[in-house]
């Protein structure tokens, strides 16, 4: 070998000596999961992680009734179930409670009584009876407030070897607030017409969103009212 030919190649080894290997693998401040540079390998699967949340969780009260029921425990409490009755219900409008409103639960409430063996056709013969209605709501959960869309956080980290990593998590919620929460309590009395005595009454409950297209006036006054006057006269013990 000539002596320029060794000189050239001892310069060539030592050039690449000193040349740095950055395909070499380097420790990640992220562990093994993440391997640098790139996203291909990072935990995250990418530099965004966008979870959609669509279904917001709904009150467990929610289209559930609950009745109470009670009867005298005298001679008259036989008349129970026969004869005519005229349905009749308090005044007092409020918001919830006009008189269209009202409408709806008194035709439940006459349905319910014809099928419990009422004439609810001749209520002016004698020996009639009268049942009076009242309705009342209130609110057991208020609406909710308006949501935001899009919501996350962002984590940025350094690695002793210069190597770098930034991730983005977003939460997408595309679910409407969910409406007030509403109590409706049907309360019903019956009493002997002639001598105003008090022989029946009950009351039932449900709560419903406000507003729900499944849950509008007439499909709760009939559950109300069916629940009421189920196994008429039926009831607890007397008070």
């Amino acid at each position: 070998m000539s002596k320029l030919t060794g000189a050239t190649f001892a310069a060539g080894i030592a050039a690449m000596l000193l040349v740095p290997f950055p395909a070499l693998a380097q420790p990640s401040p992220w562990g093994s999961g993440w391997r640098s540079p790139g996203w291909g390998s990072s935990r995250w699967d990418g530099p965004t992680d966008s979870r959609i949340s669509r279904h917001r969780s709904r009150d467990p009260r929610e289209g559930h009734v609950q009745a109470s029921r009670f009867a005298v425990a005298t001679p008259a409490a036989a008349e129970l179930g026969h004869g005519s009755i005229t349905v009749e219900s308090e005044s007092g409008d409020t918001p919830w409670s006009g008189q269209n409103e009202r409408a709806a639960y008194e035709a439940a409430v006459v349905d319910a009584l014809i099928g419990a063996g009422y004439d609810t056709r001749h209520s002016g013969t004698e020996n009639a009876q009268v049942a009076t209605l009242r309705l009342k709501r209130q609110v057991l959960v208020p609406p909710e407030g308006k949501q935001k869309p899009v919501s996350g956080s962002a984590a940025v980290a350094v690695g002793s070897h210069g190597y770098s990593g930034y991730g983005l998590s977003l939460n997408v919620d595309l679910s409407k607030p969910l409406p007030a929460l509403i109590s409706t309590r049907l309360d019903v009395r019956i009493k002997d017409k002639a001598s105003g005595e008090v022989l029946w009454e009950g009351y039932a409950t449900i709560a419903t969103y406000e507003g729900d297209s499944h849950w509008n006036d007439s499909k709760i006054a009939t559950k109300l009212a069916r629940a009421l006057f189920d196994e008429f006269p039926g009831a607890e013990p007397p008070r």
